[in-house]
């Protein structure tokens, strides 16, 4: 044991997205049970390229004892993780599944119009002060719950206006200031965030709450989470959040 830089993630914080695993370069990190999690301490050079990424600040470098880094180890491993995976890049939401037929779902209605009263819906192109905004319950829906889940307009857009974005592929730090600009500007009386069952889609409720938390707002969120095969596996709401007196990060 020796005295070296290593990585620690704070579990509390880990949203399991994924993206340290694409950026360590010795492949020592894993997502186990929905958390990112540090394999074997050999194989942390304790150099940190996986910060930067993390949407959350869930990693961290410290100093302790820990197993020396193992250059040779690291090396096979690295290229056993290399054959096993190919081209899958390691995170569970790009993990290849092939099923040919979908269960039945009996809340499923028969689309029968479109039911979208807004445009723009990408958060990247909607102004925080967009007149629509203003008095009305919003849906929040990662981009691909409109192709997993049968009849997304009258299941879920009704009746609402409609803010689409993909926690992973996008620049979470300017999703959270928009969020909470926009939820600062307008009166919104709920808000229905609709995300994917995989691990770094739920970095959209995340972000939600802090940008809630952030803005002062007291707005109910319920939260829809679609599996992969266009079920719904859970659909509840969380708790209200109280007003705050100060903004931060949370």
């Amino acid at each position: 044991m020796t005295v070296r830089n290593i990585i620690q993630i704070d579990e509390t914080k880990c949203n399991g997205c994924g993206q340290c695993i694409v950026d360590c370069a010795e492949a020592a990190l894993q997502i186990v049970d929905g958390k990112a999690k540090l394999i074997k301490e050999i194989y942390c050079d304790g150099l940190g390229a996986c910060l930067g990424s993390c949407p959350t600040g869930a990693l961290t470098i410290v100093q302790r004892e820990s197993d020396p880094f193992d250059e040779e180890a690291t090396e096979k491993h690295m290229e056993d993780t290399r054959k096993k995976k190919e081209a899958f890049c390691g995170c569970p939401s790009a993990r290849p599944v092939d099923f040919a037929e979908k269960p039945a779902d009996k809340q499923a209605v028969p689309e029968t119009k479109p039911e979208l009263t807004n445009w723009p819906v990408q958060l990247k192109l909607i102004a925080t002060n967009a007149p629509y905004l203003n008095d009305s319950d919003l849906l929040l829906a990662a981009d691909c719950t409109a192709f997993s889940a049968v009849n997304f307009h009258s299941r879920f857009i009704k009746g609402k206006k409609l803010v689409i974005a993909c926690p992973k592929l996008d620049d979470a730090q300017f999703y959270y200031d928009k969020l909470t600009e926009m939820f600062k500007v307008n009166t919104i009386r709920s808000i229905t965030v609709v995300r994917m069952e995989v691990p770094c889609c739920g970095g959209l409720i995340y972000l939600t709450k802090e940008a809630l938390k952030a803005s002062g707002k007291g707005i109910p969120i319920k939260e829809i989470v679609v599996g992969i095969k266009g079920d719904i596996v859970t659909e509840g709401k969380t708790p209200l959040i109280p007003k705050i007196q100060e903004v931060g990060r949370g």
